[in-house]
């Protein structure tokens, strides 16, 4: 931000030292005014201003071309100094406020007055020097030398504000914005030299068939230029296109990827403002923004797994990674971009030092394109969030690029990137063909060796069991032992007839003899997401709460690609993953798939350590080895944690059955012994519902049944249970309450019973009998009391006939509390 401030100085201070010089030269060159020919100043004064209407736009080129030089050059020939001021002073204040495009400020027309007032008043002098004279120079040689001083004392001055503002090279700037219009100026003394001589013959009224020429000439030209520039705008259109075309599939391989969404068009502002500041071409900054926008097209090649996968590749899965900028710059040659698109892609992995991928290439070899878009890349990548680690802030991300500057990154792109970076970071935040075969098998050659984000390689193996630190003989034959002993004991534990708890109690203890963690968490799947089965070790209560979907985080990707990760990231499990208020010591994870026999993920088995890169290769293996035994086990523990809910749980009515019923009412007799309190069981039957099932048909009477049981439910108070004892009998569990209480439930069934009816004809064909048993009176044991309520309700059916049609008459059971 300093550089920034200090370039608006700059800026502020050359703008109005030029207005300033500019106005005084205007000032000392009116007065004293002096003119020899009154008539002849207004008619060039008159045909100047006119000719400020005029602008011609060139093909290709930015900006317009007038030819005010023209008539300035035609006044320092025939005119004063006060007169040629006047008229160049004239058409460029004119020329301002007609502006087209966008009203110019105040000080942008002093500015402009006052550099064509010190180029008018330079001219002048220049054409006027008596040295010319007395040197003999012929008037064509120091009309040529006016219309040179002119041009540059002109361009510059603007040359160098449009550079000041926009923080460019000037020599750039000038070369782009005002080198084209030189042989303009040469054209135009040519023209004075002949103009002159023409009214020295004929007279200066000569002068005024200039306008109407000039306009036709004008005009001419402009009907030209404007076929060019819509056959231009055409090729422009359809470049457009195809560049859009190919940001879809970058955009597309940006989702594949699973980054922000807005990594691309972040690295592509990076890019082109270093490449700015870099004074590159303007070939090669078009160059590299396609680049920035394609540079992982090549990620099409790779498996989506590899591409998603949060945490280190296995030196496999860099094989293939290393693949995508070959096959990227084989799409981009397709397209046949009219600028080296192509080489940018390809090298944007390669390193300053000669270690990077897929040619090795080394220091300026590498194009600069492809050394810029390396350094923004990974500083991209480096502040923001990862599947394999959190983002960092971005002085510690350009904190890690300054220290692989020399190695990894070009110095000089690193050093401008650490001296702009916030005001990069603020503009990028403010602005928010035919098939070939790809080399997808190609073997690349170069490259270290795979990392996730500047995390530390762990090339260390190690026997299961040993200590890190010199390799020992006997030491490795007995941690092998060691290793083969456990796991015999852990496939004894996975195969004993324990619970499911009590057998992962006992992995747990014996693996960690063998593979040290701190802490392990065992995931089952259940409808999309992964829910914490077993936890023990550290951090057991927030890894517990965790409710992971599947294909999110580490144990999510593992799941769903049934693929083991070896040193991941544990915070990028979903709920730690930019939550501060959930803090971890954990710094590696192993996880592996458990598959069933179908090869479906029916769990994820995942250690956790605090120690950075802890787990090894024989650690992935030993869990590898145990993953069959423990999907098993899940998959036996899940089968009968379903059989159980069926045979608790009625599959029709949804409600418990008489076994869990009876599970129910043994734990609120418990309740009921500590209290002193009691309650009352209600048995219920449906009256009518054979008769309904032979006359209708079954499914009828199971709607019927349902209706009843939809009642029972929705009328069920707090502390209530509604269970389904068979066909057409229904059981009640309530709290211990008044015979009028009782009384009250009792006609509510009656009214179910003759509601349910309902559902089949406007006729009475149900009715129902009740019959009630209470704790203690009755009996002290569940069994005993569901068989008194039981024997009740039959002795009310014998006694109870289906009402005729009509609401059917409602008989009260009284309670034996009563």
């Amino acid at each position: 931000m300093k550089s920034t401030s200090n370039n608006e100085f700059s800026t502020t201070v050359f703008l109005h030292a030029t207005t300033v010089l500019g106005i005084a030269a205007l000032g000392l060159g009116l007065f004293p005014y002096v003119s020899t020919d009154v008539w002849k100043f207004v008619c060039h004064l008159s045909l100047a201003v006119l000719s400020a209407c005029f602008r011609i736009s060139l093909p290709t080129i930015t900006g317009t071309l007038t030819i005010n030089f023209l008539f300035i050059l035609i006044g320092v020939a025939e005119f004063s100094l006060s007169e040629v001021l006047v008229i160049a002073t004239a058409m460029t204040g004119l020329q301002c406020v007609l502006a087209q495009d966008r009203r110019p400020t105040t000080s942008k027309i002093l500015f402009n007055v006052a550099v064509v007032a010190l180029a008018t008043t330079g001219t002048y002098l220049v054409y006027w020097d008596p040295r010319f004279a007395q040197a003999g120079i012929p008037v064509a040689v120091r009309q040529v030398t006016a219309a040179f001083v002119l041009y540059v004392m002109t361009t510059f001055p603007i040359s160098i504000a449009i550079a000041l503002t926009e923080r460019r090279s000037i020599v750039r700037t000038w070369r782009e914005c005002s080198l084209w219009t030189g042989p303009y100026y040469l054209a135009g003394a040519a023209v004075v030299i002949l103009l002159s001589a023409t009214t020295r013959m004929l007279g200066w009224q000569m002068v005024l068939f200039v306008m109407p020429v000039a306009y036709l000439i004008t005009r001419s030209y402009q009907l030209y230029a404007g076929r060019i520039e819509d056959g231009l705008k055409h090729m422009q259109q359809m470049a457009d296109l195809h560049l859009r075309t190919i940001e879809s599939l970058a955009l597309a391989i940006e989702a594949k990827d699973t980054t922000t969404h807005d990594h691309l068009q972040r690295v592509q502002v990076y890019a082109i403002e270093i490449a700015k500041r870099l004074d590159l071409p303007e070939e090669q900054i078009e160059a590299l923004r396609a680049a920035a926008l394609l540079h992982d097209i090549g990620k099409l090649a790779v498996p989506e797994h590899i591409i998603s996968k949060p945490g280190r590749l296995t030196p496999e899965e860099f094989e293939k990674m290393k693949v995508h900028p070959i096959v990227g710059a084989e799409i981009i040659e397709q397209a046949r971009f009219p600028y080296p698109v192509a080489p940018i892609v390809r090298s944007h992995h390669e390193r300053w030092d000669g270690e990077g991928y897929p040619d090795g290439l080394a220091g300026e070899a590498i194009p600069i394109g492809a050394r810029i878009l390396s350094v923004v890349d990974c500083f991209d990548a480096l502040s923001q969030d990862r599947q394999y680690r959190r983002g960092l802030p971005v002085s510690e991300a350009l904190a890690m690029i300054a220290q692989d500057a020399g190695r990894s990154f070009d110095p000089e792109i690193v050093r401008i990137l650490a001296e702009n970076y916030l005001e990069l970071e603020e503009m990028a935040r403010l602005r928010l063909p035919a098939r070939t075969r790809l080399s997808t098998e190609v073997r690349v050659e170069r490259g270290l060796g795979p990392a996730a984000g500047y995390e530390r390689e762990n090339q260390e193996t190690r026997p299961i069991g040993e200590a890190r630190g010199p390799f020992d003989l006997l030491q490795s034959v007995a941690s092998a032992r060691q290793e083969v002993e456990s796991l015999v004991e852990l496939s004894e534990d996975l195969a004993s007839s324990l619970s499911l708890s009590e057998k992962l109690g006992m992995m747990a203890e014996r693996l960690e003899r063998i593979v040290p963690y701190d802490s392990m968490a065992l995931y089952a799947v259940r409808d999309g997401k992964l829910v914490c089965q077993f936890v023990t070790g550290a951090n057991s209560r927030l890894f517990r709460s965790l409710e992971m979907p599947v294909g999110q985080g580490l144990s999510g990707w593992v799941a769903e690609s049934k693929q083991p990760i070896l040193n991941g990231n544990p915070s990028v499990e979903p709920g730690y993953l930019k939550d501060p208020s959930k803090f971890s010591t954990l710094r590696s994870a192993l996880a592996v798939p458990l598959l069933n026999d179908k090869q479906r993920a029916v769990g994820v088995l995942t250690l956790y350590a605090s120690e950075r890169d802890f787990f090894t290769g024989d650690h992935l293996r030993v869990l590898l080895s145990l993953s069959g035994k423990l999907a098993q086990c899940l998959a036996h523990a899940r089968t009968q944690e379903l059989v159980e809910t069926g045979a608790t749980t009625d599959c029709q009515t949804m409600l418990p059955t008489a076994r869990g019923l009876v599970a129910q009412m043994n734990a609120e007799i418990a309740r009921c012994e500590r209290t002193g309190g009691g309650f009352e069981i209600l048995v219920c039957g449906l009256n009518g519902i054979n008769q309904v099932r032979d006359r209708i048909g079954h499914l009828e009477a199971n709607r019927v049944v349902q209706q009843f049981s939809t009642l029972l439910e929705e009328c069920r108070r707090t502390g209530e249970l509604v269970a389904r004892m068979g066909e057409g009998e229904f059981a009640l569990l309530l709290p211990a309450r008044s015979a009028q209480g009782l009384d009250e439930k009792i006609l509510q069934l009656h009214d179910f019973a003759w509601e349910a009816g309902q559902v089949l004809a406007d006729e009475a064909m149900l009715s129902v009998a009740v019959g009630t048993a209470a704790y203690p009176v009755d009996g002290q044991e569940a069994e005993r009391l569901l068989a008194m309520a039981d024997e009740r309700m039959n002795l009310e059916k014998a006694a109870t006939k289906l009402s005729l049609p009509g609401r059917p008459a409602r008989r009260l059971v009284a309670s034996p509390l009563t």
